[in-house]
């Protein structure tokens, strides 16, 4: 039990690497929409750190453009920020409660949410893709501990390499003779790039295998030949930090390639022979945190929904509350409707990753992309129903429909995820 009374799970999470292989190897669950007593608690619990903590401070974070430490120091005191808590989430057999906990916390803000969960992508690749030892050894390195915290940063997109993931320059080229990793390339639109503690960079080791030619590396703190280049000023979540990062000349010890060469080495010779082979890890690492991305957007969805509600009740022309007005009222008989219709779908997808469901019509990007849509459709309704009020920052919904933008286009456009569906229901390679 933590100090605000929430309980946990009995089991200790000391090392949550433990946890993140223990729960891949546990029996399937069956979907149920009734949530279950820890699940509620765990929802109450994140939701008063949202309302409580991360609203009163949004609006000046987002003016900023800053991480906002002092609000994820608040989250580490509490253990919302922390190793732990993502794999008690995460340990959820049934796949809801990691999505039930990001849309309470981008209800909260979508900008704070961002720097509260731009590590969980690191570390996903980092649990996804390593072995045991690495996650135990690199995952508490991404979070640090309260009074010293620390971020870390998934490296994918480049200049010319973003929804083309094929093409990705930055090169690993392995040194024998050192027994060293050595890193070139340039990153960007990365969140928590260059001032993470921990970056996880997925290179090109054979560029002529494309994607199967890839793999993923830990470079730790301090490491020599990274830096941060331009830090982007953004439409919305901006108290998300975003930047290019440039790798020159890094090297790393063996140790640093998730997964171990033996594996990498056993991967490229069958992707050399024709076979088959798991897809990259960049592609791995999005396709299992699509229902999460999802959940990112369900959370800014429902801060606006509930906003304008609250708005059309008391707000009154003509004599009587504007939602008394059929215009207003279907409109937001819409926006709840498809709100909800998209948490099934992320419900779904979250539960079918979990118990290693296969996707057979892409259900994960069907979630991210109705979510995502949902999202910008119904922040732009909102500052409707709002109208000048709805337009001007003294309102808090001219920043959720700045915010719900990015969902539509981080980790897979809308464009990107239609064609994904598109190849998984044809079963054909469409362009």
């Amino acid at each position: 039990m933590d100090k605000n009374g929430h309980v946990f799970d009995s089991r200790c999470y000391s090392e949550p690497a433990t946890v993140f292989i223990m729960v891949a190897e546990a029996p399937a669950v069956e979907f149920s929409l009734d949530l279950n007593d820890e699940q509620r608690q765990l929802q109450q619990w994140v939701h008063g750190f949202a309302e409580d903590v991360m609203r009163p401070a949004a609006a000046e974070w987002d003016e900023r453009e800053e991480t906002p430490w002092p609000v994820l120091e608040e989250a580490a005191k509490i253990g919302i920020y922390a190793p732990e808590f993502l794999a008690h989430a995460a340990g959820d057999g049934t796949g809801l409660s990691l999505p039930i906990v990001i849309e309470e916390l981008f209800w909260g803000d979508a900008g704070i949410g961002m720097a509260l969960m731009g590590t969980s992508l690191a570390v996903a690749a980092i649990a996804g893709s390593g072995t045991p030892e690495q996650a135990i050894e690199w995952v508490p390195q991404c979070f640090g501990t309260p009074g010293d915290l620390k971020l870390a940063a998934f490296c994918v997109s480049e200049p010319d390499s973003g929804s083309d993931v094929a093409a990705m320059k930055t090169r690993a080229v392995y040194d024998e003779a050192k027994d060293e990793w050595v890193l070139n390339g340039q990153k960007t639109w990365i969140s928590n790039g260059g001032i993470a503690a921990v970056h996880v960079v997925v290179a090109s080791v054979d560029p002529d295998l494309g994607v199967k030619g890839q793999a993923p590396f830990v470079i730790p703190p301090n490491t020599p030949g990274l830096r941060q280049g331009t830090k982007f000023k953004k439409h919305g979540i901006r108290a998300s930090h975003t930047a290019e990062v440039f790798l020159d000349e890094v090297r790393l010890p063996a140790k640093c390639l998730l997964g171990g060469k033996e594996k990498l080495d056993a991967k490229l010779a069958k992707a050399r022979e024709g076979g088959v082979t798991r897809q990259s890890a960049a592609l791995a690492t999005f396709e299992a945190t699509r229902p999460a991305v999802g959940a990112m957007a369900l959370g800014v969805a429902r801060a606006a929904y509930e906003y304008a509600l609250d708005y059309a009740k008391e707000r009154r022309q003509f004599g009587r509350a504007i939602i008394e007005n059929q215009a207003i009222s279907f409109t937001l008989a819409d926006m709840k409707m498809e709100i909800d219709a998209a948490r099934l779908l992320v419900w779904r997808a979250a539960w079918m990753a979990k118990n290693r469901k296969e996707f057979l019509a892409a259900e994960g990007s069907m979630s991210k992309l109705k979510a995502s849509e949902v999202a910008v459709w119904v922040t732009e309704r909102a500052i409707q129903i709002l109208g000048g009020m709805g337009y001007v920052r003294d309102t808090p919904v001219e920043r959720f429909s700045r915010d719900a933008k990015i969902f539509t286009i981080f980790e897979g456009t809308s464009e990107i995820q239609r064609l994904v569906v598109a190849r998984a229901i044809s079963g054909m390679h469409l362009q």
